[in-house]
């Protein structure tokens, strides 16, 4: 359970080596926390992940396939069954190449299936688990690209467009349970994995987001953006008119 001060004595990440889940247990370490469960391919960098924060109490690494959702009930069956968890991030995806997708579309599929169909099958598995248990956030990490289609990404922004309703949907479906659920909506977030891509307006870091995040958790936010003016972005965006917000360099 969360101490006086609303800092989580257990936290659950899918999505091991997100960075922006490196950064959100960062922030989130306290001499409250003792439980930390790590799942994601094994990899140096989950190696990495498991020795920065070897100083928690119990540190548990589990093997995740995002993509192969029938291994996620025995998964995440274990992790509750171990103990209380107080906060389950979502925070696995992969971007893909646009122009590759379009041309094979077995490679969009690979990215919805990771990006949706993998995030669903958690998101919905944590949530129950959550509810039966009676308290606890799930932290589903979204983006701004699932807000409106864009021609540089629409076959990722479509994948986070899904997972987002879905996260969405479950924060009113938690309601009265006593666990909740948050999205978060980054937009361009300087990582590994947008290394290669020019840097857009309001770009923050894996820290900027997690900033967010516990700002949310603090204040028991449904929705958090990061930057947070990215709210107001948005808003005005999703009312611009087709024909003009195709010119826009998006």
């Amino acid at each position: 359970m969360t101490d006086a001060l609303d800092r989580p004595a257990s936290v659950v990440v899918l999505g091991a080596t997100s960075e922006i889940a490196r950064s959100l247990v960062r922030a989130l370490r306290s001499p409250a926390l003792h439980r930390l469960v790590l799942a994601g391919r094994p990899s140096d960098e989950r190696d990495d992940v498991v020795a920065e924060f070897a100083a928690v109490p119990v540190v548990e690494v589990h093997n995740l396939d995002a993509s192969d959702a029938t291994t996620h009930e025995r998964l995440l069956a274990e992790v509750f069954a171990a103990g209380d968890v107080d906060l389950v991030v979502v925070a696995f995806g992969v971007l893909g190449d646009q122009r590759a997708q379009e041309l094979d579309p077995d490679l969009a599929v690979a990215a919805a299936q990771v990006n949706y169909v993998g995030a669903l099958s958690v998101s919905l598995r944590s949530a129950r688990h959550l509810r039966e248990q009676g308290h606890g956030v799930l932290v589903v990490i979204s983006s701004v690209a699932g807000e409106r289609a864009r021609r540089s990404n629409f076959v990722y922004g479509s994948s986070k467009a899904g997972i987002d309703a879905l996260a969405t949907g479950l924060s009113y479906a938690l309601e009265g349970s006593g666990a909740r659920a948050m999205v978060v909506r980054p937009g361009f977030v300087r990582t590994r994995m947008t290394a290669h891509l020019p840097e857009a307006p309001l770009a923050v870091g894996p820290d900027d987001v997690a900033r967010e995040i516990v700002r949310g958790l603090r204040r028991r936010a449904a929705v958090v953006y990061a930057p947070a003016a990215l709210r107001w972005v948005m808003l005005g965006l999703r009312h611009v008119p087709r024909a003009a917000f195709r010119r826009l360099p998006l």
